[in-house]
C-alpha cells in the first residue's frame, strides 16, 4: 500500500481583500499580517486582490507608474514564497510584471505551500476605459489559460476584466480546475455609484455564478476596498469578495469598506454532485463552436454546425 495519503474531499479558501495605501512596504505589511489571519483561521490557499502592492495606478497614464513593476522572481514573489513556506499555505500573488524593457504586465504568480512557485498567469483581457487605462501599461497576456495543481487545490488564475469572458473560465475548468479565483480592483465611479452602483455590482457578482453553475466549479472574486483619487474623479472599490460554490451560492462575503479575510470551505463533492445534476460539460456540442474563433459571424454560413473538421474536436 502507498504511503501518500489520498486527497482530502474539502480545501479552505482565503480571500484577503483591504485598502491599498500610497507606499508599497506598508501595503506589503498589511497583506502579510492579513495572509497570516487567514492561516490563523483555517486557509489552505489565500488570495489577494489585483496589483495589491500599490494604489490603482491606471486611474492616469503615467510613465513614472513602470517603476512599481518588478521581473519574476523578485523581490514581492521572494517574500510571499517565505511566507508561504513558513505558514504551509497557497498564496496567489497578484504582481505588475516586468519582464522586459517596455514590455510589462498583469500577472498573478502561484506559489505552492513549499514555497515553490508553480507559475505565472498573465491578463489576456486588458481594458481601455475612463479611469482603467490598462493598455497603457500592460501587454496582454501570451500564456492562455494555465490551471496549477498545488498541494491543496487545483486553481485556474484570472484577473478583474477576464471575469466578463465565459471563454476564459470555461478554457481553465477544461484544464481541470476546480477553484477559478479572480483577483480584481472593480469599484464605481462618484458619479454612478448613486445611479447605477447597484446594478452594477449585481452585474458583477452574477457574472460569477454563472461561471459557478455553468462549470461547475468553485468561483472566488477578491477585490479591493477603499476610495482612491478625488472625490470627484476617483474610484470607490466596493470590496466585498465572495467565494461561491458550483451552484451558485455566496458562501461567503467580505465587507464593503474595510480589511476583511473570507473564509470558505469548498467541498469537492459539490462539483461532482453538480455536474452530474446539470452535465453541461457532458452535453456540450464541440462540433459546432468554430465560429467563436471570429469577431463576428457576418457570413450566415459560418455558424453551420458541421463547418469544422475532426481536429477541431
Amino acid at each position: 500500500m502507498s504511503d501518500v495519503p489520498a486527497p482530502s474531499d474539502t480545501f479552505t479558501v482565503g480571500l484577503v481583500q483591504m485598502s491599498s495605501r500610497k507606499t508599497v512596504p506598508t501595503n506589503l505589511g498589511t497583506a502579510s499580517g492579513l495572509i497570516c489571519e487567514a492561516a490563523t483561521r483555517g486557509a489552505q490557499v489565500v488570495c489577494l486582490q489585483e496589483l495589491f502592492a500599490s494604489h490603482y495606478f491606471c486611474q492616469r497614464e503615467d510613465p513614472s507608474c513602470f517603476d512599481l513593476a518588478e521581473p519574476i522572481p523578485g523581490p514581492i514573489t521572494t517574500r510571499y514564497s517565505i511566507l508561504a513556506r513558513e505558514l504551509s499555505v497557497v498564496i496567489v500573488v497578484p504582481i505588475f510584471e516586468k519582464r522586459s524593457p517596455g514590455i510589462y504586465h498583469n500577472t498573478v504568480v502561484v506559489i505552492d505551500a513549499d514555497g515553490a512557485l508553480l507559475g505565472r498567469y498573465r491578463k489576456m483581457h486588458v481594458p481601455d476605459d475612463p479611469l482603467y487605462y490598462e493598455k497603457f501599461y500592460f501587454t496582454p497576456g501570451d500564456l492562455g489559460y494555465p490551471v496549477f495543481q498545488t498541494k491543496f487545490a487545483r486553481i485556474g488564475t484570472l484577473i478583474c476584466w477576464d471575469q466578463w469572458f465565459p471563454e476564459a473560465a470555461r478554457l481553465s475548468v477544461l484544464r481541470g480546475a476546480e477553484l477559478l479565483v479572480y483577483p480584481s480592483a472593480i469599484g464605481w465611479h462618484p458619479s454612478d455609484s448613486e445611479t447605477a452602483g447597484k446594478v452594477q455590482h449585481d452585474a458583477w457578482l452574477t457574472m460569477h455564478r454563472s461561471h459557478a453553475i455553468a462549470n461547475g466549479v468553485f468561483v472566488a472574486a477578491i477585490n479591493r476596498v477603499g476610495q482612491e483619487g478625488t472625490t470627484q474623479e476617483g474610484l470607490d472599490f466596493w470590496g466585498q469578495s465572495f467565494i461561491c460554490d458550483p451552484a451558485g451560492q455566496v458562501l461567503s462575503v467580505g465587507s464593503r469598506d474595510r480589511d476583511d479575510v473570507v473564509i470558505a470551505v469548498c467541498d469537492r463533492q459539490q462539483i461532482e454532485q453538480q455536474r452530474r445534476n446539470w452535465p453541461f460539460l457532458r452535453d456540450r456540442r464541440v462540433d459546432s463552436y468554430r465560429p467563436l474563433s471570429k469577431r463576428l459571424l457576418d457570413d450566415p454560413t459560418d455558424a453551420k454546425p458541421g463547418s469544422t473538421s475532426n481536429n477541431d474536436r
